[in-house]
């Protein structure tokens, strides 16, 4: 039988960003799973084969289960890629975002290419030079995000954040804020394993997506979503630059916007 969607408790938009509140997590993933299964089969009924830009955290987990328990997606017709990778880290690391998507998203729907950042490439100035190539080559049909607490979309973090970035990847310094929040949900056992530069995608490619959904559920992420609704867009908060995107979602729980009026 199939699931009912759930609809959000508030919605309404910030200058271009729409927003949705959800009652609980569980609900919002579900919520935007629908949606993303939806414009996916649409768009395949258009195009031969269609792209993803997908996030990794824990923000995405039950949308992930949520999306792919959905079914009606031929993932043989998706080319996947990913936001952002840890430098120095092998591909079997259970930190790595490559360890992360291969057995959350690869093994379990087949697509039909995976194009992943090789966090430990022995040139890394080159390995960004091949991934931008690789991606410039794609219409990038959608993109997932997560927030981070420092308003991090990706890996750009506020001191590496560019909104006119000419780069498509780029190796970036971790700040300690986004460090610590590896620790805090359990991917590093202290600080001192977090490593401290990783590769991102930059701010402008993400927004070349057609397509953006942004999920910021958890009370831990309540002062950075009003940072991001009510503060100025700058590269201070980098993910504010969502509010210049019509084609951008946000999806909240009760807890992440609890501190909206």
């Amino acid at each position: 039988m199939a699931i009912k969607m759930p609809n959000p408790a508030k919605l309404f938009y910030v200058d271009c960003l729409s927003v949705q509140i959800y009652k609980s997590e569980t609900e919002m993933a579900i919520a935007a799973a629908e949606i993303v299964q939806q414009y996916l089969v649409n768009l395949l009924q258009q195009q031969e084969t269609i792209t993803l830009l997908l996030a990794t955290g824990k923000s995405q987990l039950k949308f992930l289960d949520a999306l792919i328990a959905l079914g009606g997606i031929d993932w043989k017709k998706t080319i996947l890629f990913h936001l952002d990778e840890y430098l120095g880290i092998s591909a079997d690391h259970p930190a790595s975002f490559r360890y992360y998507l291969r057995e959350r998203v690869e093994k379990r729907v087949h697509p039909q290419q995976f194009y992943y950042l090789e966090g430990d490439a022995i040139e890394p100035v080159a390995e960004c030079e091949r991934y931008s190539k690789l991606l410039e080559t794609q219409n990038i049909d959608l993109c997932l995000l997560g927030v981070g607490e420092n308003g991090h979309l990706a890996f750009n973090d506020p001191a590496v954040a560019d909104f006119q970035d000419m780069a498509s990847v780029k190796l970036v310094k971790l700040d300690e804020i986004n460090r610590q929040q590896q620790v805090n949900t359990g991917y590093f056992d202290n600080l001192f394993a977090v490593p401290q530069y990783a590769f991102t995608v930059t701010i402008p490619l993400i927004c070349k997506a057609q397509k953006i959904i942004c999920l910021a559920p958890e009370t831990r992420k309540a002062k950075i979503v009003k940072e991001i609704l009510t503060a100025d867009i700058s590269e201070n908060c980098p993910a504010s630059i969502l509010r210049t995107q019509p084609q951008a979602n946000l999806f909240l729980d009760i807890n992440s916007a609890s501190l909206l009026t």
